[in-house]
């Protein structure tokens, strides 16, 4: 009986014990929860009763050369509305119908929506913003963002680029530097009780936007002008499909201009700059055109499907200079020469002779003069673009030596340029190329390159030898001006030696100042360049490519420029009507630069540049 009591005693001694343990571990908790983790769950209980808006950080600028801005922000509004806190929604939906200029289906249907916040309208004028802030509306909020505005409209469209409707970069410089220029956006934190409803006095919080770094860019906006005006001028009078312009210093790869007409209007760039026929027709890539209207035979803009406005404005956009390739034509016969002279298979005084055509095996390669340029030296076959002589040094390099070049003077990978989208070279695989190919290839025919990588490329053979790294990006600034960081690009030295360099930069001189370049030529200055006409595919189709690039001055390059329009109508010759596009606007850019004019002999009688047929 005794055992049975203390037995019970025991079992009620270990449940009170138990008990107590779990008291205690629950009290502990509790305190430590109380002591250690009251402000973590304070906050989390805090943020269930705390709405948030966002504050739109101010994009970084982008400014050129001479300090211009070419990249800015304008103040607009954002307008939403909180339903929990209408008062009289009637009345909202009717103010916000006369100033935000909404269907009133659409503002009714985004203030009876139940939710936290409704945005109703965003990127709404400062100056209406304002209004409907005064209008005292219970429930409606006007927050104050950023919109990105170009000043120069249309200037270097392609190559500045725009952002979308959350101010982030799509394409051109504002996609590619975005890092930089975006920014971080801040956030306003507002508290409000169960139902949603703004706690009365309490205020908000407010975590403030940190604005984006400047961009400054080696563009510069009276050359860019320049450029732009005198590709306009050849655009309208040849009714050309496009105009490309490239301006660079040869010599570190920073690019000056950059024109692809026609350009679109950055601050609208979702209109249609082009009718939707241009899209197709019937050439081998087809390229913007004029500006025109909405309509085109029975089909109009409001016509097309979703997907076939944004090809057309894929198209639009595209940069010719990056994007796009091309047969370079005799412009490529700067290349080919180069390697020859490095490899040391002609001299200037080898002496050759057109027929007006060159057999290579089983074919007729034709030269642009149908009756032969007759007997010439090295020189006189430069300054005359002759086909047969460019022929004979590309069987005297070979297809190894050729390739070997190629890679050497960087044609066969990208340039690395500081935009989106570069296209690479299109050239025929090396087992699959044959004598004929080799002999269209070293007249710069029968394969595709891109103009900035054409322009790279001359850069590195005429400044002595050094592939530089054609870019805008120059350096990244904070808001007041304080370096936050050099932009640096590669650079490789040792493409030609400085002997050969020198040697082509004697030829080209020639072919300005008494060859088919010849209209390239400005009194007072040294100009070398080079001629080209190609044809695109299919050639039948008779559309053809006008080009010239040109640099100055001739014995030390500091600006080097190639111009291309694309299916120009009527006389459509390289010499005829590219090269004067360079006289115009070396004549406006090289006093800019501050390179004086000094006495310099007549330009020669050279004939002019009648293009490069195929091989028959």
């Amino acid at each position: 009986m005794q055992r049975n009591k203390t037995y019970n005693r025991k079992k009620i001694f270990i449940v009170f014990l138990a008990v107590f343990l779990v008291l205690l571990s629950l009290t502990t908790r509790l305190a430590y929860l109380m002591i250690f983790r009251s402000e973590y769950y304070g906050r989390k209980a805090e943020d269930l009763h705390e709405r948030e808006r966002d504050i739109k950080a101010a994009r970084g600028k982008i400014i050129d050369a001479a300090g211009t801005v070419l990249a800015t922000n304008r103040t607009v509004c954002t307008i939403s509305v909180i339903h929990s806190q209408l008062a009289d929604q009637e009345r909202v939906i009717r103010v916000l119908c006369q100033e935000l200029n909404l269907p009133e289906e659409t503002v009714r249907r985004r203030v009876e929506k139940n939710s936290s916040i409704e945005r109703v309208k965003s990127n709404v004028d400062k100056e209406t913003g304002d209004k409907i802030r005064a209008y005292g509306l219970s429930g409606v909020k006007v927050d104050e963002d950023y919109k990105r505005y170009y000043p120069y409209d249309s200037l270097a469209s392609k190559v500045l680029g725009f952002t979308g409707g959350d101010n982030q970069g799509i394409i051109g410089l504002e996609v590619k530097y975005e890092e930089y220029l975006k920014g971080t956006n801040g956030k306003i934190l507002t508290l409000t009780d169960a139902r949603g409803v703004e706690i009365e006095n309490a205020g908000e919080r407010r975590l403030e936007p940190v604005d984006g770094y400047n961009l400054h860019v080696s563009l510069d906006y009276n050359i860019q002008m320049y450029a732009q005006q005198a590709a306009a001028r050849v655009l309208e009078a040849k009714e050309a499909d496009s105009v490309s312009v490239i301006l660079m210093n040869p010599q570190n790869g920073e690019i000056m201009g950059m024109v692809n007409l026609p350009e679109f209007d950055l601050n609208d760039p979702f209109t249609l700059n082009i009718q939707p026929s241009e899209a197709d027709d019937g050439s081998e890539t087809a390229e913007p055109g004029a500006e025109a209207s909405d309509t085109t035979g029975t089909e109009t803009v409001s016509e097309l499907t979703a997907e076939e406005k944004q090809n057309l404005l894929n198209q639009m956009w595209r940069n010719q200079c990056i994007n796009d390739t091309y047969e370079p034509g005799s412009t490529f016969k700067i290349i080919t020469a180069s390697a020859a002279l490095e490899e040391q298979v002609v001299a200037l005084s080898d002496s050759f002779f057109c027929p007006g055509f060159k057999l290579v095996e089983d074919r007729k390669i034709r030269c642009h003069k149908v009756g032969g340029h007759g007997s010439e030296d090295f020189v006189q076959g430069i300054m005359n673009s002759c086909n047969p002589v460019f022929i004979e040094l590309g069987l005297r390099l070979g297809i190894d030596n050729m390739y070997d070049y190629f890679r050497q003077f960087g044609l066969l990978s990208k340039t690395n340029i500081d935009l989106p989208g570069e296209a690479s070279t299109i050239m025929h695989r090396k087992e699959n190329m044959g004598q004929v190919e080799l002999a269209t290839v070293a007249f710069g025919q029968s394969f595709q390159i891109t103009p900035i990588q054409l322009a790279a490329t001359v850069s590195s053979l005429i400044n002595g030898g050094t592939r530089v790294t054609p870019h805008f990006g120059v350096s990244i600034r904070d808001s007041e001006g304080n370096l936050i960081e050099e932009l640096s690009y590669k650079k490789q030295t040792g493409i030609v030696s400085e002997e050969t360099s020198e040697t082509l930069r004697m030829l080209l001189e020639k072919v300005v100042s008494g060859g088919s370049g010849k209209r390239a030529y400005i009194e007072g200055y040294t100009i070398g360049g080079k001629t080209a006409t190609s044809q695109t595919l299919p050639r039948s189709a008779n559309r053809y490519i006008s080009s010239f690039i040109g640099f100055a001055p001739a014995e030390d390059p500091r600006v080097l420029a190639l111009v291309i329009i694309n299916n120009p109508k009527g006389v459509y010759y390289g010499g005829t009507i590219a090269a004067p596009v360079v006289q115009e606007i070396f004549s406006n850019i090289l006093p800019y630069l501050g390179m004086e004019p000094s006495e310099t002999a007549e330009p020669g009688d050279g004939e002019e540049d009648a293009g490069e047929p195929g091989a028959e």
